[in-house]
């Protein structure tokens, strides 16, 4: 391990080392702190995870990488090369999008060629889709930031000059609309509606609750361009793990902390392995509900937290297919035929009949990352968080209408081709990463206050006790996760 050349002030402990976990211990290493990470798991990333079955290599979790310079940031920040870390190339097209009446086009990265195979498909002509677009653009521009890029739970962040000139322009940007409608509003094709409700849930949320500021998500994917780390995804992760060891950053491995230690006013330390270790500043990258449950049993969950509604979840197959599907590139989508049924039936605690299926097969891309002829890929399937369900004896049955999905829009039997299969349900979720219920952002964002809601990244009371990652603010994936550790950072530098 390379000796950290700053010098080192304040001890501070991360509990956790997903994404914004490792990302923290990174920036605090950078400011002088010395820096010691504990993790329950063998291996950094959190829901980043990577395994091998059968001659398959798979990527756990996360599957879509947005917005890269926030990785590149850390490293300009460390006085690193980030290429030395860190490699990805940007895709020529976003995903794939296939209906069950054979409707199918391609979003590529081109604006121009993406407008013109949804008006080959659609047989209609669709010029919204720039002028949403833009919409989108605009309004990150004019209040995504706002939100994203700073505390929402300190005075000083509302009165700034640009907040104040974004608040009359309130109504047009959908904050007091659903998604659907809003996405009504712009489309006359329900399936480009269907297609922009979708991102919905790329916070877990149901489009026919959640705000239409939720369109600004399609600026990063398609304004901005989708991209894939050259050795997968997890390597997010291995490269921050690698960042941090090179900044003295200290790691224990399979080492659960029991305990955060406080004195009603300040944090004094944590209990791990009946050891009380003393610690400056501590930081929970753990989700924010067992934080409080396991780790802090003397304080009060905060109220908004006792109410708030979960994420949605999910059921994922990882099958390794013994032939290249040529129809599939590497992200898929399989729309449902009654979409609204679908988040019904989540928001209800079941699984739809009739799933919207998700299809990611980096094998496309990367080599090596299945055997000759195969693919390795990723099937999600949006699911409800768990609430006592028995995902054991649901899983034959969601396996069969995953299937039928695909036999429907791609007109191919696969059961036949899936050579290795592992599954990963909402109850192992919550087992393997310690989200609470196995909801995959924490709190959903179904209300126009949810945003006001989630867990500020810090707490008001106990000095020296902060908290980062998807289940507090700004939330979940991993540029929201990156940014997370940013602000926390620089709560931690004001005290």
């Amino acid at each position: 391990m390379n000796p950290n050349p700053y010098s080192k002030t304040n001890k501070t402990m991360v509990i956790g080392s997903g994404v914004a976990g490792l990302a923290i211990a990174i920036r605090r290493a950078v400011a002088g702190d010395t820096v010691e990470v504990f993790e329950a798991a063998g291996s950094p990333g959190g829901k980043i995870h990577q395994f091998e079955l059968g001659g398959y290599r798979f990527d756990g979790g996360p599957s879509l990488f947005t917005q890269p310079e926030y990785m590149d940031e850390l490293f300009r920040l460390a006085g690193k090369n980030s290429t030395d870390y860190f490699r990805y190339k940007k895709m020529e097209e976003s995903c794939r999008y296939f209906w069950s009446d054979d409707t199918r086009f391609t979003a590529s990265a081109r604006l121009e060629d993406f407008e013109k195979n949804v008006e080959e498909a659609l047989g209609t002509e669709v010029g919204q889709i720039k002028q949403y677009l833009r919409h989108s653009e605009w309004k990150y521009d004019k209040v995504g930031r706002i939100f994203l890029d700073r505390s929402l739970h300190r005075s000083e962040s509302w009165w700034r000059k640009d907040v104040l000139t974004a608040i009359p322009g309130l109504f047009r940007y959908g904050l007091f609309s659903s998604l659907h409608k809003f996405n009504k509003s712009f489309f006359s094709h329900p399936k480009l509606v269907q297609l922009f409700d979708r991102y919905a849930t790329y916070n877990g949320s149901d489009p026919y609750q959640t705000s239409g500021m939720m369109s600004v998500i399609p600026h990063f994917e398609h304004n901005q361009g989708t991209f894939l780390p050259n050795k997968g995804m997890y390597s997010i992760a291995q490269s921050l793990y690698e960042l941090g060891q090179n900044l003295g950053v200290t790691y224990h491995w399979n080492q659960k902390v029991e305990r955060i230690y406080h004195n009603d006013r300040a944090v004094t330390g944590i209990l791990v392995g009946g050891e009380t270790l003393p610690a400056d500043s501590v930081i929970s990258n753990m989700d924010i509900h067992p934080t409080y449950h396991q780790l802090l049993p003397d304080l009060p969950l905060p109220r908004q937290l006792q109410r708030e509604e979960r994420s949605s979840s999910a059921f994922i197959f990882y099958w390794g297919i013994s032939r290249a599907i040529p129809e599939l590139g590497l992200h898929n989508i399989l729309f449902s035929d009654d979409y609204k049924e679908e988040f019904t039936a989540i928001s209800e605690g079941r699984m739809s009949a009739d799933p919207t299926v998700y299809i990611n097969i980096t094998s496309k891309v990367i080599p090596g990352e299945a055997p000759r002829m195969g693919e390795n890929w990723f099937v999600m399937i949006n699911a409800p968080h768990h609430q006592d369900q028995d995902w054991e004896a649901l899983q034959p049955q969601i396996k069969i209408h995953a299937l039928e999905k695909i036999r429907q829009c791609l007109g191919r039997d696969i059961e036949k081709d899936i050579e290795v299969e592992k599954v990963w349900t909402p109850l192992q979720i919550q087992q393997d990463t310690s989200s609470f219920r196995g909801a995959l952002y924490g709190s959903a964002s179904n209300d126009m206050m949810s945003a006001f809601n989630r867990h500020p990244n810090f707490h008001p009371k106990i000095k020296n006790l902060y908290f980062c990652g998807g289940s507090v603010h700004p939330g979940g994936g991993i540029p929201l996760c990156l940014l997370s550790a940013k602000i926390t950072s620089s709560e931690m530098d004001r005290s």
